[in-house]
């Protein structure tokens, strides 16, 4: 697919670190020679055709305060795996959850990255995802040092 060169700053602009200001698309413009609106109006069309997915902040967990973190595998069954995934999601303190294909001896299907200030709420946490999917079978996978944070990079 072809992109003129307002829509590759677009796409440039939205994968880096969008400026703290009021009006953050009107630097954009500037530097690509056309106003604000268009700006605006470029990226609702791009999402509406798929382009884009969403537009969201990254949050730095760490700076932010939450320390102890882990990537729980839990075993879930095909007929339970959309209500459980969705239950887990619905935490906030879950930043990421996905089914995944594993090899059958492993059989830990679906991933939960599970963000806490404390092992303590960690655990509680954990328990409280364990009690309301009633899931019983998982593994705690934890984090030990993070080597990068870093998003995609289109263009």
């Amino acid at each position: 697919m072809a992109y003129d060169h307002i829509e590759r700053g677009i796409i440039k602009f939205l994968q880096a670190d969008i400026p703290l200001a009021p009006r953050p698309y009107r630097y954009l413009s500037e530097e690509l020679g056309c106003s604000e609106e268009e700006i605006i109006s470029r990226i609702i069309k791009m999402k509406n055709r798929g382009l884009i997915k969403r537009l969201g902040a990254v949050l730095r967990h760490q700076k932010a305060g939450f320390t102890v973190n882990a990537m729980v595998a839990w075993k879930v069954d095909e007929n339970t795996k959309d209500q459980a995934g969705q239950i887990m999601a619905d935490f906030n303190e879950v930043s990421h959850c996905y089914l995944r294909e594993v090899p059958e001896d492993f059989g830990y299907n679906l991933f939960s990255m599970i963000h806490a200030r404390s092992e303590e709420e960690l655990s509680e946490l954990i328990d409280n995802i364990a009690r309301q999917t009633g899931l019983k079978d998982y593994i705690i996978i934890r984090s030990v040092k993070e080597y990068k944070k870093t998003s995609m990079k289109y263009f």
